[in-house]
């Protein structure tokens, strides 16, 4: 007995460090994996400041390059409560084969984001690639304009329901909801859920 019990120790303990260290090991490849990724995150005037910063925040904590991109680069743009915020390019600046995901924040910017050709276009071509795609509150706006909801499960802030199932989309009132490549989320609240399930879709895709 007294000889049993230390190697049944010592075996326990080296299946506890082996079980770490590929828990660590596969953090460490995602991580690298994730360097490697490029999302851009739409911008223009009236964007919801937490919607537009937290995930660009989130996003580059796990090593991912995020590019604000708006009407014109190297522009200033403010949010709703005038927290600033400076585009890195231009729309036109932009092919989409060279990133990997896509990001639209809430606030009065979606509507502005709506009427350029060129974000629309963006955003069908990524949903065409089955590209990443994450979208808060009012920016199923720039979706719906986008014409890739329908069939499509989502939320978004209840006070566009009508507008997302006039789409054709089902709505959820749910903190976030994923459909293959669609990430959508509610509200500011709902902000660490939305980026926990953007990044594991990023990751898995």
């Amino acid at each position: 007995m007294n000889i049993l019990f230390p190697l049944v120790a010592y075996i326990l303990y080296n299946n506890m460090v082996n079980k770490l260290k590929n828990i660590y090991l596969n953090r460490g490849v995602l991580n690298l994996l994730l360097e490697n990724v490029k999302v851009i995150s739409l911008i223009d005037q009236d964007f919801e400041d937490l919607e537009l910063w937290y995930p660009v925040h989130r996003l580059r904590e796990e090593g991912i390059t995020v590019h604000l991109v708006g009407e014109k680069g190297n522009k200033e743009y403010k949010g709703k409560y005038g927290v600033p915020a400076k585009s890195d390019f231009a729309f036109e600046d932009i092919d989409t084969s060279a990133y990997h995901a896509i990001l639209v924040p809430g606030g009065w910017a979606p509507d502005k984001l709506r009427r350029f050709p060129k974000v629309l276009e963006m955003i069908q071509r990524m949903n065409e690639e089955e590209k990443v795609i994450g979208q808060i509150c009012h920016a199923g706006w720039v979706l719906i304009s986008a014409k890739i909801l329908k069939g499509k499960k989502v939320t978004s802030t209840p006070g566009i329901k009508d507008d997302m199932e006039n789409a054709g989309a089902i709505w959820y009132n749910e903190p976030v909801v994923v459909d293959k490549n669609l990430v959508s989320s509610r509200r500011p609240p709902d902000l660490p859920q939305y980026m926990k399930a953007f990044i594991e879709v990023l990751k898995n895709r």
